[in-house]
Formats: C-alpha cells, sequence, structure tokens
C-alpha cells in the first residue's frame, strides 16, 4: 500500500479554500477517507483553478485562451510545477486565488493518484480554451453535450477512476460522465441570467426552461443509476451528497425558486448521511 505524507497545513489550507468555493463539495470531500480526501480535493481546486479563468468576466478573450492552453502545455513539460508558476505569475494581480496556487493543489495530490488528476486536468483546460475561443457556440443537443463534458462529464470520469485507484471501487463510465452532466446542467438552468449577462449562452436553439430541464433529469436519473451500482464505501457515500442536493435544486427551480438555502442544503445532507 502506498505510504501518503501530506503537508497538515498544506490540507488545512487547502480545506478552507474548497470551503470559501463550493458548499456543495466541501462536506462530501470533508468525509472522504485519508489519501482519497487528498486526491479529490487536489482534483477539485485544480478544476476550479481552470474554471475560474474561463468564467473570468473581465479577462479577456485572448489571454483566456493563452492561459488555458498554457496550462495544458505545463502539464505536458518535464516540470509542471515551474511551468504553471512562470505561467501564472504576471496575472497575479488578475487571477483569483484559487487559480494562482494551481501548483499547490497539484502537489496535494498523493503521488499514485497525480498521473489520473494531471491527464484530466490538462484534457479540461484544452477543451476549456477551445470552447472560448469558438464563443461557446452551442446550438444543438450535441453541442451542449460536448460542452457539459468538457467541464463535468469528465469530472465524473475522473472520479471514477480515483475510486478504483483508493479501493478497487468498479464503477459504469459513461454513467460517471451523466452524473457530472447532470451537475452542471443544474449549474446552466440556475445561472441562465447570469450568463446571459456576460453573453454566453449554454440553451442550444429553440430550448426553454423546459426542455433544460428535461435534460437536465435525464441526465440525473443516469447518475441515480450510477451510485445504485456503486458499492458500499467512500465513493457512494461522496455521491449521495451533490446527488441529493442537485435533484432538490431542479425541483426548486421547477417551482420558481433559485437557490437551496443553508439550513435546507444542512436537512438534505442530514438525510442522505
Amino acid at each position: 500500500m502506498e505510504v501518503i505524507t501530506i503537508n497538515t497545513d498544506t490540507l488545512n489550507d487547502a480545506m478552507t479554500m474548497l470551503k470559501q468555493t463550493s458548499r456543495t463539495f466541501y462536506i462530501p470531500i470533508s468525509n472522504l477517507d485519508f489519501g482519497l480526501k487528498e486526491a479529490v480535493t487536489s482534483a477539485y481546486l485544480c478544476m476550479r483553478a481552470i474554471d475560474e479563468i474561463e468564467d473570468h468576466e473581465e479577462l479577456a478573450d485572448p489571454l483566456k485562451i493563452e492561459l488555458l492552453s498554457g496550462v495544458y502545455e505545463a502539464f505536458q513539460s518535464s516540470d509542471i510545477i515551474e511551468s504553471i508558476q512562470n505561467l501564472l505569475a504576471p496575472h497575479k494581480e488578475a487571477l483569483p486565488e484559487v487559480s494562482m496556487r494551481l501548483d499547490e493543489w497539484l502537489m496535494l495530490c498523493p503521488p499514485t493518484a497525480t498521473p489520473i488528476i494531471k491527464q484530466y486536468i490538462a484534457k479540461m483546460s484544452l477543451e476549456m480554451s477551445e470552447w472560448v475561443q469558438n464563443g461557446w457556440n452551442i446550438h444543438t443537443e450535441e453541442d451542449l453535450d460536448r460542452y457539459t463534458y468538457s467541464v463535468a462529464g469528465m469530472v465524473g470520469e475522473m472520479l471514477s477512476e480515483l475510486w478504483l485507484w483508493h479501493d478497487g471501487t468498479q464503477s459504469d463510465r459513461d454513467k460517471a460522465i451523466a452524473f457530472g452532466r447532470g451537475l452542471q446542467a443544474v449549474n446552466i438552468l440556475r445561472n441562465k441570467l447570469e450568463d446571459a449577462n456576460r453573453g454566453v449562452n449554454f440553451f442550444p436553439d429553440g430550448w426553454g426552461f423546459k426542455e433544460m430541464q428535461q435534460y437536465t433529469r435525464r441526465n440525473l436519473q443516469l447518475a441515480d443509476s450510477y451510485i445504485a451500482d456503486l458499492k458500499q464505501g467512500p465513493a457512494l457515500k461522496f455521491c449521495k451528497v451533490p446527488l441529493a442536493l442537485a435533484h432538490a435544486t431542479v425541483n426548486l427551480l421547477a417551482a420558481g425558486g433559485n437557490k437551496l438555502t443553508r439550513d435546507a442544503v444542512l436537512k438534505i445532507v442530514s438525510k442522505v448521511t
């Protein structure tokens, strides 16, 4: 078994950042087993780091493309940490802390899981740069599928590899992708006006709330099937929380609401854990 040595201060910093950036994932990640907790925290914060670049409201698109493709290239280099630092250092004033500390988040990952994280961060950053380059043009359901895979479906795919790495847990890769897609589709539904204000529309041509809700529920149903297949253990405990919150959010949106209250989140989490 791999001997994992973790800098406690680094992990504490990472968990603080995680709590600041995602109340949805902080709870299930903080309850993961030793080793898996560090790997998933590393993965989430690395992905959040590049996501903040893609979504940045003040960065010009050419700079976003340069930075995202630069992350991809850095992850192919012989010295990833130095390459990341050299890439991001000139933009310290513009980028959020979670993005500037990308190198730290990667170093948090246990060594034998690092190749998994590296593969997916590189792939995601490259695909994000391509979406920025084409102006997030989404006209068909196939376009939407490609986008939701790029930013979330491959997260589900990566988690499946981490479950296998940690304790041999087997899972269905296609359903894992739907798990990620479903969570992202909830965000698209909830953030439609916010996205429109920055000139982005993720709804295919002719789609309204009804069609996007149907797309979201289809993927969440596959996600339900994904977790139903998981054996008892940390993977199942982890997946139950964001999936329950996603279902509750879709139901709330359908009823005319927008965001779950903190009390509602805590009740849902308590129920599923």
